[in-house]
């Protein structure tokens, strides 16, 4: 095992009914902005819930707050409309940040919560040195209402520029949340779409800090292993049955009953939350090699054809687990076995090319299982046709992102032969 260090500072507040909590958490007197999306909080009624803790319920506290909002964050948070939030933190002297969404709100603000005291020019700097520089930020906690990103428990945010077609990412620690509410039941609302998105993001964020090499961390492995299979088992509860033969109509109309039924079944949910919580606290990759390729590919997509983030992912990584087999074989193996239990269908071969064939079958299984999501693995799903190839290595070279991976080994033509494969 690597050598690490290991802090987390994030309060999470888990369960229904633990809005309550943030009147413990916010000082009285405070100025706070809530920052959201496009409103679909105040239909599923957690703006409701929240407006009566911070005035009726801090009002029985004997405390009160100054309350503004912010809304319009996108799914891919843009520094432009950023912008416009930091000009009403200036403007009227918010000294608290509240996201209330899914992990674009919350990278949003925890950009906001850094440029409100960023004073080393324009704050697009943040994003442009990975958020070094860094050395204040407003407080800030998060209401999560789409489990995916981790962005709840972590110091990492990705926001993208529109006027330059840039998307990047920063950590810092100054921008941890000091809390989290983490309520289930605030997510069955949610979109399938979304539901689908978020555990295809979770499901990655796991590949890219365990699949790289063995460095003998049993504990960190076992871990990543459990979180991918609780995605695994509890997301096939709810898209197991996706295309289906159409003209099955008594097996479809079970298997759309028992879709709904799990789409409020509060512990599925509350499974699927808290695993994408656990995918990106830093916990399972302390001491282990990381690989973030995935990502650092997927963003250039996003920019330059504004597919969703999931998506991405979903293209990218099945064909950078197969350009890249040689280097991750050991680790392709075990997450084989154990992931996908593929030891039941190889273990009588005495083919010599067995171990090509597991780490194919661990491949073909990560693929079927995004499919299953309903979440494309192809660049043709989406109409990019084979001229995305170059204009993405275009992108990579002028990031400077021509050494990737856990071993600097993913180069612009390994992203090259990653790219056509996911053609």
């Amino acid at each position: 095992m690597l050598d690490f260090v290991f802090h987390n500072p994030v309060r999470i507040y888990f369960g229904k009914g633990q809005m309550t909590k943030i009147t413990d958490e916010i000082e009285n007197g405070k100025n706070i902005l809530i920052t959201y999306g496009k409103g679909s909080i105040k239909q599923n009624g957690v703006y409701e819930e929240l407006m009566s803790v911070l005035l009726d319920k801090a009002k029985s506290l004997g405390k009160k707050y100054s309350i503004f909002e912010f809304s319009g964050i996108e799914a891919n948070p843009t520094y432009e409309t950023l912008m416009g939030a930091l000009e009403i933190i200036h403007s009227k002297r918010i000294d608290y940040l509240l996201a209330v969404g899914g992990g674009s709100v919350i990278d949003g603000t925890k950009f906001l919560a850094a440029a409100a005291k960023y004073d080393k020019g324009d704050p697009w700097n943040i994003l442009l040195k990975r958020g070094r520089g860094i050395e204040d930020a407003l407080p800030m906690g998060t209401v999560l209402t789409m489990p995916a990103t981790g962005s709840e428990m972590n110091g990492n945010s990705v926001i993208s520029r529109k006027s330059t077609k840039e998307k990047f990412a920063f950590f810092s620690p100054h921008v941890f949340p000091k809390f989290s509410i983490l309520d289930p039941t605030t997510t069955f609302s949610l979109p399938e779409k979304q539901i689908a998105n978020g555990i295809v993001d979770a499901f990655v964020h796991v590949m890219e800090q365990y699949l790289t090499y063995p460095v003998n961390s049993p504990i960190q492995d076992r871990m990543a292993e459990g979180i991918l299979l609780t995605l695994i088992e509890e997301g096939s509860k709810i898209f197991a049955n996706r295309g289906r033969d159409k003209d099955r109509n008594r097996d479809r109309d079970r298997d759309k009953d028992n879709k709904q039924t799990y789409l409020k079944d509060y512990n599925v949910r509350a499974n699927i939350m808290w695993a994408a919580t656990m995918a990106l606290n830093n916990l399972i990759g302390v001491g282990v090699p990381q690989d973030w390729s995935t990502h650092m590919i997927g963003h250039e997509l996003t920019a330059e054809y504004g597919l969703a983030h999931a998506e991405t992912l979903a293209i990218i990584l099945p064909s950078l687990m197969h350009a890249m087999r040689e280097g991750k074989s050991e680790k392709l193996i075990q997450y084989a076995k154990r992931v996908w239990k593929v030891e039941k269908i190889v273990e009588t071969d005495k083919d010599k090319n067995k171990e090509d064939k597991i780490i194919d079958f661990a491949i073909g299984k990560t693929r079927e299982f995004f499919e299953m999501m309903g979440v494309k693995t192809n660049l043709i799903d989406y109409k990019i046709n084979e001229e995305a190839v170059n204009i993405i290595i275009g992108r990579l070279e002028k990031h400077d992102m021509t050494k990737m991976g856990e071993k600097g080994d993913i180069t612009l033509e390994k992203c090259r032969e990653i790219l056509k494969n996911s053609l």
